[in-house]
């Protein structure tokens, strides 16, 4: 009874969300109480968020703190070399930004942070994709899928919790699984083009100075291929204007889309206009570059070599960024304030989040649905149990915290294969393999800060992402198997 509830609780919150019939936060919070009532825990409700909140509190602390630092790293301009640098890459053509979307989230994920990548990427590549008038979703959908095979990194988390799970070295499972993770990276890259020359076709590109610059110019618009008509545009330079207004698109900007060519369902967000980094923002520091740099750079350093816990790392980062950048109290606050929706947006996700993973946890859900998927697997399949914990953990990532697949799932999965003669690392590689659409799961934090930053409906992101981050995790476990890693 468990398992069909504990099923039907994710399939009513998926369907909820994905039609937009309610918030994620709403829906994370009234399903799962709902649900918990139905198989008559309602009295335990309370024990059983308050655990979630519990667990999840150090994870909504640290995005809270990382958000204030990098949004003041962004006010001060220390990624201004980087967006100038992907913009001269990108030179305004659909496919280069896309692709270069996926670069830069690659690259960035090298830190282990999803949330730190995010934050760099979408600010990043967000002016961009609103001044072409680019589907947002595409940023979010390679950026995710991007991050998610890196995900796999030893310091990044699920190698680590496979190891200490299973018993093993972390460098024995990541090490041999590096050439089908590379494959995977290569699919998505090969993605990046396609959606970037959909992107392109859809859209034309603009020159790069036509981009940058305040001028009125001839741009080429795809009519339906590479050639195209002229048309006139005026094109607003990368700027934003003061605090708390906004510019309107350029005359003849399309409306952003939702990959399929329709307008994307943003709410108010979708109107705002282009808004982009303002080289003459008052809020720039040109002579605390170096230290804001150097800040970072120790920050991530500290960060990799587990010197003190991620969330009081950030907690002393953006105190010190504040202070150093901002020495005065209303400055302080000021940029406080400017961030205040993003951390209200994530940390209420997350602390909602902890009501979802509380009562899947508590009432016994997880369990009896990972006891049926493990038992559903007939015995013929056990000399194909590293195959078998593949596949499964493509749902089973998605549907549950990393922490409660490896530690409570794959144990199960592991001494199964055994009994048929499979290493054990065999299946720990092969658990690897869900990352790529496990970083699109609502039950991960990181994934609000990159929906809430591309101001994009996590319902929309969902639709779209799910599909091509599936099939990356396939190519990832086929490039295994072909290649004999698992």
């Amino acid at each position: 009874m468990l398992t069909v509830l504990g099923f039907a609780m994710i399939a009513t919150f998926l369907v909820l969300i994905m039609m937009k019939k309610m918030s994620p936060i709403a829906a994370l919070v009234l399903v799962p109480a709902l649900f918990c009532v139905l198989v008559g825990q309602g009295a335990q409700l309370g024990d059983y968020v308050l655990e979630g909140v519990g667990n999840l509190a150090p994870t909504a602390a640290m995005l809270m703190f990382a958000i204030v630092y990098f949004g003041v790293m962004i006010d001060v301009g220390l990624f201004d070399p980087i967006v100038r640098g992907i913009l001269r890459f990108c030179k305004a053509d659909p496919l280069r930004i896309v692709v270069g979307t996926a670069v830069l989230a690659a690259i960035v994920s090298l830190d282990g942070d999803g949330s730190t990548t995010f934050m760099i990427t979408v600010s990043a590549m967000y002016p961009l994709y609103k001044r072409l008038g680019m589907s947002l979703v595409v940023m979010t959908g390679v950026a995710a899928t991007a991050n998610g095979v890196m995900n796999t990194l030893p310091w990044g988390g699920p190698t680590a919790r496979a190891a200490t799970a299973l018993k093993l070295d972390a460098g024995d499972i990541f090490v041999p699984m590096i050439p089908a993770l590379g494959a995977g990276l290569l699919f998505v890259f090969a993605l990046a083009y396609v959606l970037g020359r959909r992107e392109r076709k859809r859209l034309g590109h603009l020159t790069l100075d036509e981009a940058l610059e305040p001028r009125t110019g001839t741009v080429l618009a795809a009519a339906g291929g590479d050639g195209g008509t002229e048309r006139s545009v005026t094109a607003p330079a990368l700027a934003s204007p003061a605090p708390g207004t906004s510019m309107p698109p350029a005359p003849g900007t399309p409306p952003a889309g939702d990959g399929d060519g329709d307008v994307d369902g943003a709410g108010p967000a979708a109107d705002e206009g282009f808004q982009g980094l303002d080289p003459e923002r008052p809020t720039l520091r040109p002579r605390l570059y170096w230290f804001n740099a150097a800040l970072t750079v120790a920050l991530l350093t500290a960060m990799i070599m587990e010197l003190l816990p991620i969330p009081v790392l950030f907690l002393i980062g953006a105190a010190l960024a504040l202070t150093v950048n901002f020495p005065h109290m209303p400055d302080q606050k000021a940029r406080i304030a400017a961030h205040a929706d993003n951390v209200l947006n994530v940390a209420g996700m997350v602390f909602a989040a902890a009501v979802f993973t509380g009562v899947l946890t508590g009432t016994g859900m997880v369990k009896h649905m990972a006891d049926w998927l493990v038992g559903a697997v007939p015995e013929a399949m056990g000399p194909h149990m590293a195959l078998v914990t593949g596949l499964l953990s493509l749902p089973l990532t998605y549907f549950m915290s990393n922490d409660g697949f490896y530690f409570g799932v794959l144990p199960v999965l592991a001494e199964a294969g055994a009994a048929h003669g499979v290493s054990p690392l065999e299946i720990a590689r092969a658990s690897l393999v869900g990352q790529a659409l496990h970083m699109s799961s609502p039950l991960v934090p990181a994934v609000y800060v990159l929906v809430g930053m591309a101001k994009v409906e996590f319902g929309d992101h969902t639709r779209f992402t799910v599909k091509w981050a599936a099939l990356t995790s396939l190519v990832v476990l086929g490039a295994g198997l072909l290649l004999g890693i698992i």
